[in-house]
């Protein structure tokens, strides 16, 4: 048997059995906040010394315990089981036994809602960003075959889709967001208009202004500042109601009763923001087009039918249609990413709002993307 006595604390221990073996601590004195840093630095020395087999710990002699004392020696019995070492605490008190009673074990090893934010040097910091990143692009695939394959089979079973939620939500994207995307579409063509005019005035080609417009709204700028929108005022809807509802575990509940949460939350989201995005692109190619038309006539004298015929001779059916597919895409991107974000919500309030805004910042991310591609794509098809 070994003695061991910390000096200027009030406890003992007392170690008995073979390195390797059983081994038995035994504790006396006073088990509390003021001497725990040295009763823990005691036991882990011990531990490392006689690597027991199987551990116990008497309390017998503890004349005194509090509730620190007690989380120590519940954090030694969980520290114990991740080495795979069997840990038995022996002769408590009634008295020990009600204060250990208070700590529950449980929440020692669940993790916080709030992770705790520890500066790391820059490698450390480095590494873990790239891991982050690559297990949410592993989420975000993930999630993208799940929905792939809940739209196709609302394609195959037309009636499991929920259509009123779809016109619900076919109002909120498209029909209010009318007023912002007019306006915005407006005031971006007059500004277009206006700089570019001042370039070919010099020249004498005010009339060219009509097709640098019409181009530039219609294929790039009209598809962006629409979805761009929309990521903004609908992605992130979505990714809020999705997500308080997993904090008030409705979307658990909707899963114990037997329903898909991807084909009842998503999908109708995907399918009514897939209609109404190409819609509003063309609301907004309109607008902007109406801007140019009133710089044109009040800036350049160019009547209106000399600026829509120039517009009109500019544009061909094929830069409408590959500007409606864009749309398209863009609008599975913003449902999809809103959605995907608000069921990785995880703990309150505050994982909520930072849901909406990485939904947000991810959907502007993969429009821009997805649009350099797109370019890519056309150039090479001569489109």
């Amino acid at each position: 048997m070994e003695k061991a006595r910390v000096p200027g604390h009030s406890h003992t221990i007392q170690v008995s059995g073979n390195r390797g073996g059983p081994v038995t601590f035994t504790v006396t004195g006073r088990l509390a906040l003021d001497n725990l840093h040295a009763f823990n630095a005691e036991v882990h020395t011990r531990l490392l010394e006689m690597i027991p087999a199987a551990l116990t710990v008497n309390l017998a002699g503890v004349d005194y315990l509090d509730s620190a004392g007690a989380l120590a020696l519940m954090e030694l019995e969980i520290e114990a089981r991740g080495r795979s070492l069997t840990v038995e605490l022996v002769n408590l008190s009634p008295k020990a036994r009600g204060i250990m009673g208070l700590i529950d074990p449980q929440a020692l090893t669940t993790p916080p809602l709030i992770a705790e934010r520890q500066a790391g040097n820059l490698l450390e910091r480095v590494g873990e960003e790239t891991r982050f990143i690559l297990n949410d692009f592993k989420r975000v695939l993930i999630f993208l075959g799940e929905l792939l394959g809940a739209l196709v089979h609302a394609v195959f079973h037309p009636r499991a889709v929920r259509w009123q939620d779809v016109a619900f939500y076919m109002k909120r994207a498209g029909v209010d967001g009318l007023p912002i995307v007019g306006l915005i579409g407006l005031l971006l063509g007059l500004i277009l208009a206006f700089m570019s005019s001042l370039q070919l005035k010099q020249f004498g080609a005010n009339i060219y202004v009509a097709a640098l417009l019409a181009i530039a709204i219609v294929k790039e700028l009209g598809p962006i500042m629409t979805a761009i929108l929309v990521a903004g005022r609908s992605g992130s809807a979505f990714a809020a109601e999705i997500g308080t509802m997993m904090v008030n575990e409705e979307v658990d509940a909707l899963t114990s009763m037997g329903f898909n949460p991807v084909r009842f939350l998503a999908v109708p989201k995907v399918l009514a923001t897939m209609i109404v995005v190409p819609l509003l692109t063309i609301y907004a190619d309109l607008f902007g087009i109406l801007g140019g038309v009133i710089v044109g006539v009040l800036g350049l004298d160019l009547t209106v039918y000399t600026y829509l015929k120039e517009t009109q001779h500019s544009l061909t059916l094929l830069d409408i249609i590959t500007s409606l597919i864009k749309s398209g895409v863009f609008a599975m991107l913003i449902a999809g990413i809103g959605c995907q974000r608000g069921f990785e919500v995880r703990g309150g309030a505050e994982a909520v709002g930072s849901a909406t805004t990485a939904a947000v910042v991810a959907a502007i991310f993969l429009i821009i993307v997805t649009d350099s591609a797109f370019a890519l794509v056309f150039q090479y098809l001569h489109i």
